[in-house]
């Protein structure tokens, strides 16, 4: 689950790790309150707080020397559709601003957490070449960009938060202040679920010290039921209408860029089922796995989801029925394919518990269902419809 930086910056400073003073906004008037709380001769910062990296470049934050700036900003940026590298050229529609004290920049680092799946511990990513070219620079030069694994029981050792803090360069009580920031940020990150942990740019100002100028972290979704009062973080206006959909009826969903509707039972089948449409040629419009005990009404569903998408010219069912039965399947198909009235071709495999039966309920329901015995058959003949549709 991604959150706002504003949001992330509070807990950062629950953790006591030094950011800006700032306070979101939902209208220009709510800025320029904000503001004026803040200091009255300014700077501020006038910030987009959507769910991507790159605002930036994007124009998606604007530093305001004057009240009337900051209100000019505030218009501007509430309501634009910002488009950055990580939004893809979509963009996101603005709906909420950080207002903040500016700061007085001397140089701008880099600072990131994850999990490094490869060796099963948390990676800790420095580089003295922090800000927007981040992407650049580990492109580029990725010899700057730094690293140490934490040890999953041990936690990150003192040597290794001062081996990151010299290889940034600093000294004195930067040097102190580097390793302090360290040791929070794997905190925070190991005691609240966190997938990711990034500060870009970390800043050292002109008096010395060092801030968190930026905030993102991402939430292992698995851990929220520690903690509850996390949901209210949640911005649905962010999140893709479909899988917020899907996770009311517990249906795992991803949207694709494909044509051909996936819904399959079990993960590894899904994936599978996306591979082999792949290698016939096609391209998968969703990842969408309905669970190994799926109702009549979870498959009703799960057909409303990926008809969502104006994209599918195809749909795939691809079931093997151990825990879940092929004829309760069999039955969610034809109620779906009549109540919604499917205008696209639908293709349909079954294998497993009370397969025979499912298929003659398919077979005998008078609709428009293409059957396949197999999963190479079922993708050619996906394949197929769609390029006959």
């Amino acid at each position: 689950m991604k959150i706002h930086e504003y949001q992330a910056k509070e807990l950062f400073r629950k953790y006591q790790i030094p950011v800006p003073n700032g306070k979101p906004a939902f209208t220009v008037e709510e800025a320029l309150s904000v503001a004026k709380g803040l200091s009255d001769k300014g700077p501020w910062v006038v910030k987009a707080q959507i769910h991507a990296g790159g605002r930036g470049k994007g124009g998606g934050v604007k530093v305001a020397k004057t009240m009337e700036e900051v209100k000019t900003y505030s218009q501007d940026i509430l309501g634009m559709n910002l488009v950055t590298v990580q939004t893809g050229p979509e963009g996101k529609t603005v709906k909420r601003l950080l207002i903040e004290d500016g700061a007085q920049i001397a140089k701008e680092y880099y600072v990131a957490i994850t999990l490094d799946r490869a060796v099963s511990k948390l990676c800790i990513m420095v580089s003295p070449e922090g800000g927007m070219d981040i992407e650049h620079v580990a492109a580029t030069t990725p010899d700057r960009i730094y690293k140490e694994w934490v040890h999953p029981t041990v936690g990150l050792r003192d040597f290794q938060a001062r081996n990151l803090a010299f290889k940034m360069g600093f000294t004195g009580n930067a040097f102190k202040q580097c390793q302090d920031i360290l040791k929070k940020l794997v905190k925070l990150y190991l005691e609240n679920d966190c997938t990711l942990a990034e500060v870009n740019p970390l800043i050292q100002s002109k008096d010395g010290n060092l801030c968190a100028l930026d905030a993102k972290l991402d939430l292992d979704e698995n851990g929220l039921f520690r903690h509850p009062s996390f949901q209210e973080l949640r911005d649905l206006n962010e999140e893709d209408p479909s899988e917020t959909a899907a996770k009311k009826f517990d249906l795992s969903y991803i949207a694709l860029d494909g044509n051909i509707g996936c819904m399959v039972n079990g993960a590894g089948l899904a994936m599978a089922t996306m591979d082999i449409i792949k290698l016939e040629g096609g391209n998968p419009a969703n990842f969408l796995d309905v669970g190994g005990g799926a109702t009549e009404e979870k498959v009703k569903e799960a057909f409303k989801i990926i008809l969502q998408d104006s994209k599918v010219k195809a749909i795939l069912v691809n079931i093997f029925g151990g825990i879940m039965k092929c004829d309760v399947i069999a039955k969610g198909i034809m109620g779906a394919a009549r109540e919604l009235k499917l205008s696209v071709p639908l293709v349909v495999r079954l294998e497993g518990t009370n397969v025979e039966m499912g298929k003659k309920l398919l077979e005998e329901s008078g609709l428009k269902i293409i059957t396949a015995t197999g999963m190479k058959e079922a993708a050619q003949k996906a394949v197929a419809a769609v390029e006959a549709h």
